[in-house]
C-alpha cells in the first residue's frame, strides 16, 4: 500500500498542476466566443451562454490583424531556417574543426551569454539603422540568425559524432561541404528539430525587438499588434481574447505536434565533453 501511494501521490500533483495551467488557456479560448460583454460578468462565465466566431471575423476584418499574422509566419520561418543553417555550420566547425583560437573563441561565446539582451539592442539598433535596415524583416531577421545557445547546443551534441567517420570521408575525397552536408547533418536532424522548434517559438512570441525595429503598421508582427489593439479596445475583453488565441494557438499545435522530437533533442543533446 505504501509503494503505491507513492505514484499516486505524484500523479495526483501533476494532474492538479496540469488543471492549474491549462485552466486559463481553456477560459481565453471560451471567452474568445462569447457574445460581447459576458466575458466581464460577475460571477465569471466559464462557457459561452450563446457560441459565437464574430470576434474573430472582426480581427480578420476591421482589425486587419491577418496581416499581422501573415508577418510573424514569415519573420518566424526565416529566422528558423536561416538560424539552423548558420548554427548547424557554427556549432560543427566548433566541435570538429581545429583552427587557431577555437576553444578560446568559443569560451568568449559563452561569457557573452551573461550580457542581457536588452543591454545589446541600443547598438544592434544604430548599426541596423547605419545598414539602412530599419522597418524592414531583415532588421528583424539578421540579428536573431545566429545565437550563442544555438551553437552550444549543435556543438554539445556534434561531439558525440566519431572522429573516424568524418576522417573516412575526407580520405574518399569528400571536401568540408559534402561531409557536412551529407554525413554531419543526417546526423544532427534531432537537434536541428529541437532547436528550431525553440527558435520558431521564440520569434513567433518575441515582442521588444519587432517593436523597436518596425515603425509601419504594415510590418507588425503580431505580438506588436496585439498590444496596440489591447490599448485601442482594452474593455472589450472577448476581442482581446481571440486576439490572444490567434497568438497562442497555432504554437501550441505546432509544440504538442512535434513535442516528441523536441524531448528527444534534449535528451540525445547532453552530451558530456
Amino acid at each position: 500500500m505504501t509503494r503505491r501511494a507513492g505514484p499516486i501521490l505524484v500523479n495526483a500533483v501533476l494532474a492538479i498542476g496540469a488543471a492549474v495551467t491549462l485552466t486559463p488557456i481553456l477560459w481565453m479560448i471560451s471567452a474568445s466566443t462569447m457574445p460581447t460583454g459576458e466575458a466581464n460578468t460577475f460571477p465569471p462565465r466559464f462557457f459561452p451562454s450563446r457560441p459565437t466566431l464574430e470576434h474573430y471575423g472582426e480581427i480578420f476584418t476591421r482589425l486587419n490583424l491577418g496581416r499581422s499574422f501573415a508577418n510573424s509566419l514569415i519573420v518566424a520561418t526565416l529566422v528558423t531556417l536561416l538560424s539552423l543553417a548558420a548554427n548547424g555550420m557554427a556549432g560543427y566547425a566548433f566541435a570538429k574543426l581545429r583552427f587557431a583560437g577555437r576553444d578560446r573563441l568559443f569560451s568568449v561565446l559563452l561569457a557573452a551569454m551573461l550580457v542581457p539582451a536588452p543591454v545589446a539592442m541600443l547598438p544592434l539598433f544604430l548599426i541596423l539603422r547605419a545598414m539602412g535596415l530599419v522597418n524592414t524583416y531583415a532588421g528583424v531577421v539578421l540579428p536573431a540568425v545566429s545565437t550563442i545557445l544555438g551553437i552550444f547546443l549543435i556543438r554539445q551534441f556534434a561531439l558525440s559524432i566519431p572522429d573516424d567517420l568524418l576522417d573516412a570521408a575526407r580520405l574518399e575525397g569528400a571536401g568540408e561541404l559534402a561531409v557536412f552536408r551529407r554525413i554531419v547533418l543526417p546526423l544532427l536532424l534531432p537537434v536541428l528539430t529541437t532547436l528550431g522548434i525553440v527558435t520558431f517559438l521564440a520569434t513567433w512570441n518575441d515582442f521588444l525587438w519587432p517593436l523597436i525595429v518596425l515603425t509601419g503598421e504594415s510590418r507588425y508582427t503580431l505580438p506588436v499588434s496585439l498590444a496596440i489593439l489591447s490599448g485601442e479596445h482594452a474593455q472589450d475583453t472577448e476581442l482581446m481574447m481571440a486576439g490572444s488565441v490567434l497568438t497562442v494557438l497555432p504554437v501550441l499545435l505546432l509544440f504538442l505536434a512535434l513535442q516528441r522530437y523536441y524531448i528527444a533533442g534534449i535528451l540525445i543533446g547532453g552530451v558530456k565533453e
